[in-house]
């Protein structure tokens, strides 16, 4: 499976499809054992019904869920891997003793981590719970520990060690990260959202720059921010169309120009944002998609952008109208690159190679009828539409409406943003300093109503709004905006 993307839909399907000790970290946050409401976060149709799936037949049935998950965890696991599944009281010892320790082995438990925090109520009739817990272990006796980035300095009340320069080991409680509250700066609206502190610490303990970090359960997207930030490749999976679409956002708000391209995986893709993405991303994500494995080498491979389990070469055009050049050119890399494999599909009559892209000319057609015909040479021509669903992306409009001024003049305007879709409005986004060349990065990025209001001072204004559908795909209208004696919109 390819690395950096984000992927929408049942994460036990999606992991079975993840190769063998192919994951350096795995870390999980799986919805608590509460059995209440509001762990439907986000609200859309995949997280209720994962929600409904949960909770069919109590603590049993539960673990059992979460059970088969693990399983799949372990086997991906690299032999130095290691997970962090994160839980709370609900059901902690349950996670350790019936699926952790049976999964893994005793032996292999390194830790139980204690998240401590101070935010929230408190009960009077019983201890304020204020902590989760965070289970780590590993799948063999070698595993990542860096132990160098898990030291603090020492304070003046530790006079006993104070000429160690190195600092002092982290314990096992952490009670130094406090939690997202309402007015910290990260929060983008997740009421289960984890701190990227949080996430960070553990990424750098438990891997290396390079290595393949993996969420399953990715909610609000900490996980994937924060291993991208620290030049890990990374995998994230949801059920939820919202946190795929919010994750996606974090990303695209800090990255850089050289920033790794990553993927989103959906039901449905929107023909314009496939025909102009990243050529080599969508390259190699089409040919996942079509059963291949993409080739990442892009040196001295014929032109040859990936192939089958059996090995047939595959080339993918992000281009419609492919010509008969295309097919010429195949033809003869397909055959420079394994006579033995061509000369034998070609014997047993099976295709020789195969080429997608968004249409073909009558050109590329009528060559590939020729050869079939004439050479018994057989040359697949599929549509990306033939691959993946392709669905039509939802339309937005805005409305700008001038508010009356304050006592100092400044400008208040109302926006209001209205989006149709025949799979229906997930939520709307703003960004309300657009810049085309870096692209949309959301100020807001969750807002059911699609209502904002803003005050504006004497100047040119660029306010970009988004909409995201059920099916995940995305339109923009940017308003650009004059304000002096009046407004004025171009």
């Amino acid at each position: 499976m390819s690395v950096n993307q984000l992927i929408l839909g049942d994460n036990l399907e999606i992991l079975k499809k993840i190769e063998d000790n192919s994951v350096d970290l795995i870390y999980l946050d799986p919805p608590f054992f509460s059995n209440k409401n509001y762990e439907v976060i986000w609200g859309d149709e995949g997280e209720v019904r994962s929600f409904q799936d949960r909770w069919s037949g109590g603590m049993s049935h539960y673990l059992d869920w979460l059970n088969e998950r693990v399983k799949q965890m372990h086997r991906i696991l690299k032999d130095t891997g290691s997970l962090y599944l994160h839980c709370d009281w609900h059901a902690d010892a349950y996670i350790r003793v019936e699926i952790l320790d049976k999964i893994f082995g005793e032996n292999n438990f390194r830790n139980e981590i204690i998240w401590g925090y101070q935010w929230g109520g408190v009960g009077k009739q019983n201890f304020a719970r204020k902590h989760d817990n965070i289970y780590w272990y590993c799948k063999s006796n070698k595993w990542t520990f860096n132990e160098k980035e898990m030291r603090e300095p020492y304070t003046t009340k530790d006079k006993r060690w104070h000429n160690n320069k190195e600092g002092k080991l982290l314990r096992d409680l952490w009670d130094d990260i406090p939690i997202i509250n309402t007015m910290s700066k990260e929060r983008i609206g997740y009421p289960t959202q984890k701190p990227e502190a949080l996430l960070e610490r553990i990424i750098k303990a438990s891997s290396n720059e390079g290595d393949v970090v993996l969420d399953p359960f990715m909610g609000g997207g900490t996980t994937i921010a924060v291993a991208n930030k620290l030049n890990r490749k990374w995998i994230g999976i949801d059920q939820s169309v919202a946190a795929v679409k919010v994750t996606e956002m974090r990303l695209n708000n800090q990255q850089e120009l050289f920033s790794p391209p990553f993927t989103v995986q959906l039901h449905k893709y929107d023909y314009d944002t496939l025909r102009n993405s990243n050529a080599f991303a969508f390259e190699s994500w089409i040919i996942q998609q079509f059963g291949g494995v993409s080739n990442t080498k892009q040196r001295n491979d014929y032109g040859l952008d990936g192939k089958m389990p059996d090995d047939t070469p595959i080339q993918a055009k992000r281009s419609d109208g492919i010509g008969r050049n295309v097919i010429d050119n195949f033809k003869s890399a397909i055959e420079r690159n394994d006579k033995r494999l061509f000369e034998k599909n070609k014997a047993e009559g099976k295709p020789v190679g195969y080429v997608i892209a968004f249409s073909f000319g009558r050109g590329a057609v009528e060559e590939v009828a020729r050869l079939k015909m004439k050479e018994n040479i057989i040359i697949k021509l599929v549509t990306v539409e033939e691959v993946v669903p392709i669905a039509k992306k939802p339309t937005l409009s805005v409305k700008v409406n001038e508010l009356p001024r304050d006592a100092k003049g400044i400008c208040e305007i109302e926006f209001i943003a209205t989006g149709q879709s025949d799979a229906g409005i997930e939520f709307y986004s703003w960004d309300f300093n657009y810049d085309a060349e870096k692209g949309f990065r959301a100020d807001i990025m969750i807002d059911k109503e699609g209502r904002q209001t803003l005050k504006l001072k004497a100047g040119t204004h660029i306010i970009a709004a988004k909409v995201s559908d059920n099916d995940g795909l995305d339109s923009v209208e940017v308003i650009k905006l004059k304000v002096n004696g009046a407004v004025e919109r171009e």
